[in-house]
């Protein structure tokens, strides 16, 4: 057991100096956002619950103030996966230029489009600015600010359909971006077969697939993805009252009253013109076609944004489960204890964490926990919590069948000997209860791994989001998924040889 105490702790301190190590590493903080989060102290940040993202806190001086967006919207924002892996965009430009004006530190915090109005309510974001659409509905549950751009829907389709107007889309497959607005149009296509994706280069993926006739997008964001897919795209006449591109924030912020005033101000001085002109008048990188069916070429210059994701499923993965075994330990004997009230909550709580999905934990988590306590969780902390919470019920079972499964005579032997029941369960049974189940333990660690993809949703920036927006950049998602299926294969692979490794020196001992 000494031995096992001391690759645990080795464990422990390698982390927190990886996790210190790689700190300040930009391309590696949260959501691939700003630089602000990742210079307040990114991922350790992220996990000893220093969020640096209290709204209108004080830092040095500077109120800070945090920007919600969906960051797979270009030219309004994009991740530079390229680049500096920041979030990007003409949104990001215009929120940049407010905060300067009314002496605001911006911290950005991406996510997908329909999570941004529960984190604006949950008082998880200050403002949304995030191509979003003002509609009678939204003005129920919160305030917009002045209009800042006007855009127009379009029909987006294969070349070969070619679809000009809603009445041609009757009857027809048609998909539109969840939360977004062009939900309604869609929605009023007689006869379609409406469906709703988080994403628009999903629905991108599903026309060039076959499985949509076309979908409802925003002028500027189609005109990116058709120049690039050989799709082809149509103009729908602008509704009535269409209040065009606002800023989202609470009912009753103080912050919209500052950011119209400098909103107009952009607007005379031309500042805001000047904005728009830099993203909707730059000239965009050609994208490459693939000369195939399976191209990797597609990946120059995308396979080190790839990587870097690698670390966070490595440290998300070490400090759940090692959590989860902690916790599951202590549930294990709770669940064999002669007190009843610890066997009944053990027993409560393990039914509670395997009879709801691990998604559904992760997103209250996320999302209830400023609600209910005032506690800005970080998204990262949040997906450890919620992840090795999950974990310790499973474990809890696997360790009380281990500790169950050691011979009783030598429990008897320890308590005829009179040694205290804190040293017989450290120094007897758990080491030989830990070799026992092993392999499950292995298994524990492998289902982690490949289960961290989820928590892609509320924005941390792992493999598979990274594969998401390398998806979105080239408009291919064969080639960024297969390369990060092989990086998960080899994490498990390297994961279970050691896990070998340690269970033969174990073994060394019978």
């Amino acid at each position: 057991m000494n031995k096992m105490m001391k690759w645990t702790l080795t464990a422990l301190v390698g982390i927190l100096l990886l996790t210190g190590g790689f700190a300040n590493v930009n391309a590696l903080s949260l959501s691939g956002n700003g630089s602000g989060q990742a210079e307040s102290g990114g991922l350790l940040s992220g996990l000893v619950g220093d969020t640096g993202k209290n709204a209108a806190a004080d830092n040095d001086n500077k109120k800070t103030i945090v920007m919600g967006t969906s960051p797979d919207y270009a030219p309004y924002e994009d991740v530079d996966a390229k680049g500096s892996g920041e979030i990007i965009g003409m949104d990001i430009d215009i929120a940049k230029h407010i905060a300067e004006e009314l002496g605001y530190e911006l911290k950005i915090s991406g996510m997908d489009f329909n999570g941004l109005l529960a984190a604006l309510q949950t008082k998880r974001v200050d403002f949304v600015m995030s191509a979003m659409s003002v509609t009678e509905e939204r003005k129920q549950s919160i305030d917009f600010s002045n209009s800042y751009y006007a855009a127009r829907n379009t029909i987006v389709s294969s070349a070969d359909d070619n679809f000009a107007s809603l009445e041609q889309l009757e009857g027809k497959r048609v998909g539109v971006q969840l939360g977004s607005t062009q939900e309604k149009v869609a929605n009023e296509i007689k006869n379609a077969s409406v469906l709703k994706l988080n994403r628009i280069p999903d629905l991108i993926q599903e026309i060039k697939s076959g499985r949509l006739d076309a979908a409802i997008i925003e002028d500027a964001v189609a005109l990116d993805y058709t120049s690039a897919n050989d799709l082809k795209l149509n103009m729908i006449p602008a509704a009535a009252g269409d209040e065009g591109y606002a800023i989202a924030f609470p009912k009753g912020s103080a912050l919209t009253g500052e950011f119209n005033r400098v909103l107009e101000e952009m607007k005379s001085d031309g500042t805001l013109q000047a904005i728009t002109d830099k993203w909707f008048g730059v000239e965009k990188e050609e994208k490459k076609q693939g000369s195939g069916v399976i191209d990797f070429s597609m990946l120059e210059g995308y396979a080190g944004y790839l990587l870097r994701g690698i670390y966070i499923t490595l440290l998300f993965t070490f400090v759940s489960a090692l959590f989860g075994f902690v916790w599951g330990a202590i549930l294990s004997l709770f669940k064999i204890s002669s007190i009843k009230p610890l066997q009944w909550f053990a027993t409560f709580y393990t039914s509670v964490f395997r009879g709801t999905p691990l998604l559904l934990q992760l997103v209250l988590i996320y999302y209830a926990t400023p609600q209910v306590l005032g506690y800005d969780i970080p998204a990262l902390q949040a997906a450890g919590l919620a992840f090795g919470l999950n974990s310790a019920a499973y474990l809890s079972e696997t360790i009380r069948g281990g500790i169950l499964a050691v011979d009783k005579g030598q429990r008897e032997a320890a308590m005829a000997l009179g040694i205290p029941y804190g040293t017989m369960m450290i120094s007897i049974i758990f080491p030989q209860a830990i070799k026992n189940i092993l392999p499950a333990l292995v298994n524990e660690c492998v289902a982690l791994v490949k289960e961290s993809s989820l928590i892609s949703v509320i924005g941390v920036a792992d493999l598979m989001r990274r594969a998401n927006v390398v998806q979105a950049d080239t408009g291919r998602a064969l080639e960024p998924l297969l390369f990060i299926g092989a990086i998960y294969y080899v994490l498990v692979l390297v994961l279970t040889s050691l896990a070998r490794l340690l269970e033969r020196r174990m073994r060394r001992s019978d």
